[in-house]
């Protein structure tokens, strides 16, 4: 699964499509790429608890499209309890090429660095890379972040039979809550995305090949932007976004 890498970096292309578009596309594809080998058939759910600043810095960053952006979360996969392993992430975007850097933490260790109010990482944390806990720490303090909602999807991943840099996501039955942010509770929350909708993205190293793009334009999927963050978080803090905000677009033609 995509969770042993610890660092890499990509470009990913988003898509927002139909519950038809993403079936069309699923058989399509068919030919070219196989589930990926977690999961069952390439499905399993994502629960992710995001982090954001009392001026909600990372929010206008993603909405403002700043060249360089972050993200902080804390990610959990399919049925996962308090003693399970979780992935602390700090997602960069710079003009448009993804970098992810990740560690493995167990959930426990996490959750007691996240209420340790120490400014320093003299008490140790059980982890596979010390650097990346470094960064995270560094980011957290510099932005004064703290958790701010749980989201959560299923999703439908494929890879290519011959180009191991090419992957294919489809994110449906997007769910966020800020009532309880223990991410072991489970994938549960309130849509922010129609369910008749999936979230598309073809993630490559350069460039996407001929053949997917045919398919793409064959079945009109159009490129749309769709922040599960920004997204979620309009949702449920409404109340308290400026006004002439203007929504993430989180419906497409004909839909």
């Amino acid at each position: 699964m995509e969770m042993v890498l610890e660092i890499f970096n990509r470009r990913e292309q988003k898509y927002l499509i139909s519950r038809n578009q993403y079936e069309l596309l699923v058989e399509q594809m068919g030919p070219y790429m196989r589930p990926d080998k977690f999961g069952v058939e390439g499905r399993y759910t994502v629960t992710s608890l995001y982090f954001e600043n009392p001026e909600h810095r990372i929010y206008f960053e993603t909405k403002n499209k700043l060249r360089f952006r972050q993200k902080l979360r804390l990610r959990i996969y399919d049925d996962t309890d308090i003693d399970g392993v979780a992935f602390f992430e700090v997602k960069q975007k710079h003009n448009n090429v993804v970098n992810k850097r990740r560690m493995v933490i167990p959930l426990a260790e996490a959750y007691r660095y996240l209420n340790n109010s120490s400014e320093n990482l003299a008490c140790s944390y059980e982890t596979w890379n010390e650097q990346v806990m470094k960064e995270i720490h560094h980011f957290r303090r510099l932005y004064e972040l703290y958790p701010e909602m749980v989201v959560s999807y299923d999703r439908h991943v494929f890879h290519s039979i011959t180009d191991p840099d090419l992957r294919v996501t489809f994110d449906l039955n997007l769910r966020c809550r800020n009532e309880d942010l223990r991410i072991e509770n489970g994938p549960y929350g309130e849509n922010f995305i129609d369910q008749d909708l999936a979230v598309l993205e073809v993630k490559v190293k350069h460039s996407v090949p001929l053949w997917l793009t045919r398919i793409l334009q064959d079945l009109e999927c159009e490129q749309r932007s769709a922040s599960k963050f920004c997204t979620s978080l309009e949702l449920l803090k409404e109340e308290v976004l400026p006004v002439n905000v203007t929504k993430e677009t989180v419906t497409i033609g004909g839909v």
